[in-house]
């Protein structure tokens, strides 16, 4: 599995995007075997056609119609799994925003995790088309299949040591610096909501801090690494803990954008932070109703143990905001709420900055990575207040729950501050996207960045 394109090739197959119910579109000498077929160039559809000694003398991938492209994304790049082995050559103009999608689509829908079975057979090869930046779109799906393979790993090959070494691999790639604050010496670093969360499992908890760049405007990612989460004393039931290997999603995300930045050579100041833990249950669990003091100096009424990434993200904010950072962005698979008001496929974000909105959702839409602005909504805050403490990690009756845990988080962030609330999870298969793990967010992130950080 290569996040490559093929060698260009003389004797690549020629390949055309077919506008459904566009039958002019179609070669003349493929439109009699078309028809006979019964193409019509309809989302992802895909036909060979044979050349007179039978091998295959074109493809044609269907394209669908305009209303069908607006239900859909990554339709033409599906043809990687669905055309014969081989190296195709796309022969049709297409608008740039378009030929990007169907060049990254095909990359990606050449990811197969393999790591406990036998691989799927080999996709289909791409040659790039020329209008495209090829080592920009690798760049990027190589970040992607980072970040699905992270979330697709179970926890028992997974855990915070697995994930600091994930990390550590990925700046020795790069150059970059790294080190990583474990176990007990999170006290003594002032980290201790980190620890206490951390604490009952028998992987220690830690927080791994990789630092990338000398030149250019200051970007902090901070994504939450809850390597897996039982959602400690209060814990959770059967079907709910059911996915919670992919708990650790934003910081696989993280990684995977982190990947893009450093291999695209972005003239940035690059920081990320990862706070690495287990939520698990032992004698030295933290309890419902404990008081902690954070890094920041605020105190926190657990109502929750399930409640736990709020908690870790904190302390790794605080961290964050005593360098001043141009921008400071989370990343967290953070609560279910979000997930009931946008669903599986949208990545809701929260900001200040309208600017800082606008331009994510226009990057969003140019690189087929949908998000969608939720709201910082102040008057809100009052429920994130209990009173014993100065702030409660679980306000009681579900009301707004990924807005409070929202403003939780920005009570301990002194900087520009974007926080994403990702699911990381495909629950069905789609077009270049299967069934599992999965950055989301990430890619309209790297696009905004010149717009977010002014380069």
């Amino acid at each position: 599995m290569s996040a490559t394109f093929a060698s260009p090739d003389s004797s690549a197959v020629p390949l055309y995007i077919i506008e459904q119910d566009a039958p002019d579109t179609i070669p003349d000498s493929a439109r009699t075997w078309a028809d006979t077929a019964g193409f019509t160039g309809a989302s992802g559809a895909t036909l060979a056609v044979p050349g007179p000694e039978g091998a295959i003398a074109m493809a044609l991938v269907g394209a669908g119609s305009e209303a069908s492209r607006k239900r859909s994304r990554f339709d033409v790049g599906s043809a990687a799994r669905s055309l014969p082995a081989g190296t195709y050559a796309i022969q049709t103009d297409l608008p740039p925003a378009r030929m990007q999608e169907a060049a990254l689509g095909w990359l990606l829908a050449s990811y197969d995790f393999d790591r406990y079975r036998k691989p799927a057979k080999p996709p289909a090869q791409l040659v790039a088309p020329a209008s495209i930046d090829a080592a920009q779109i690798e760049a990027i799906a190589a970040g992607e299949f980072l970040t699905r393979d992270l979330i697709n790993t179970p926890a028992s090959d997974m855990g915070p040591d697995e994930l600091e070494q994930q990390a550590r691999d990925l700046a020795r790639q790069h150059g970059a610096d790294i080190t990583v604050t474990a176990g007990d010496d999170l006290l003594a670093a002032n980290f201790p909501m980190i620890h206490t969360v951390g604490r009952a499992s028998t992987r220690a908890p830690r927080l791994i801090d990789l630092r990338w760049g000398d030149t250019g405007p200051t970007l902090t990612l901070v994504g939450k690494g809850v390597c897996f989460d039982t959602g400690g004393l209060n814990i959770k039931p059967g079907g709910s803990m059911g996915l919670m290997k992919k708990d650790m999603g934003g910081a696989a995300t993280t990684l995977g954008l982190a990947h893009m930045i450093m291999a695209l050579g972005l003239k940035i100041r690059l920081r990320l932070l990862i706070p690495a833990v287990e939520n698990s249950i032992s004698g030295n669990a933290f309890r419902p109703q404990d008081i902690l003091t954070s890094r920041k100096g605020l105190t926190v009424e657990i109502n929750n143990t399930d409640a736990e990434g709020r908690l870790v993200l904190a302390d790794a904010l605080a961290l964050a905001s005593e360098d001043s950072p141009d921008l400071i962005v989370s990343m967290a698979t953070l609560t279910g709420a979000a997930r009931v008001a946008v669903g599986p496929d949208l990545s809701p974000f929260f900001t200040d900055d309208d600017a800082h909105a606008d331009a994510l959702t226009v990057s969003a839409r140019a690189v087929a990575d949908p998000v969608w602005r939720l709201p910082f909504h102040d008057p809100y805050e009052t429920m994130i207040e209990p009173g014993i403490a100065d702030l409660d990690n679980a306000p009681a009756g579900g009301m707004a729950g990924a807005t409070t845990a929202a403003l939780f988080l920005r009570r301990f962030v002194d900087a520009p501050y974007i926080h994403f609330d990702i699911y990381g999870w495909n629950p069905s298969a789609k077009p270049a996207r299967p069934k599992g793990g999965v950055g989301m967010g990430a890619r309209a992130l790297l696009d905004a960045l010149p717009k977010l950080l002014n380069l």
